[in-house]
């Protein structure tokens, strides 16, 4: 099993409907924030990288065909050159709503973390948002360059755009895939997103 979708695009851009849209589609199991913290393994593997570790994308990925949002969304450009033929999707959303949303959900987890390892301080606050995740400035700024240097680096022919509400018709057309006989998934709300990563 390889990794056949790399998500370029920040965490509260649609990833968590994305990963379920691409299980739908065949390529799960795809992975995501999620994993990393339900699973000790994945949490001790991707805090050595962010540490400074030597990338191992094989046993980081293992088990996965894709990967969406943050951790792996921060090694976008590492990812499209070790996964050459894989596809590869910025979800979007305009900044000024996915501040909203953002500042109401992963700054809110973060600023109630008190482990200076966890991936979302050592990883996304620091490295990201250069330690100012709660600076909304600094964050759409982060925001909008991250979407910039996608969309200026990756090939058009294997780039698709997803905007929030875009659903199932140019995913599908991207991958290659019928269109399947149900709804576009809408999962991962703020309230959602607060009950699954409560504060300590």
């Amino acid at each position: 099993m390889s990794i056949e979708v790399i998500g370029a695009g920040f965490g509260r851009t649609g990833t968590d409907s994305m990963r379920e849209a691409l299980t739908i589609l065949g390529f799960g199991p795809c992975h995501h924030m999620y994993e990393v913290i339900a699973k000790e393994e994945q949490k001790r593997l991707w805090r050595a990288l962010a540490k400074g570790g030597a990338p191992d994308w094989g046993r980081l990925f293992s088990g996965y065909s894709s990967c969406l949002d943050w951790p792996s969304a921060y090694y976008w450009r590492d990812l499209i050159a070790f996964y050459p033929q894989a596809r590869v999707i910025l979800t979007w959303r305009s900044p000024e709503s996915w501040w909203e949303s953002f500042e109401k959900t992963i700054v809110a987890a973060i600023g109630a973390h008190d482990d200076p390892d966890s991936l979302g301080v050592a990883l996304i606050a620091k490295r990201v948002f250069g330690g100012r995740p709660q600076d909304r400035a600094t964050a759409i700024a982060a925001y909008e360059a991250n979407v910039e240097a996608v969309m200026a680096t990756v090939p058009r022919e294997r780039l698709l755009v997803h905007t929030l509400g875009d659903g199932w018709q140019p995913l599908c057309a991207h991958l290659g895939c019928a269109v399947p006989d149900q709804p576009y998934p809408n999962r991962n709300s703020a309230q959602e997103f607060r009950s699954a990563v409560p504060p300590k």
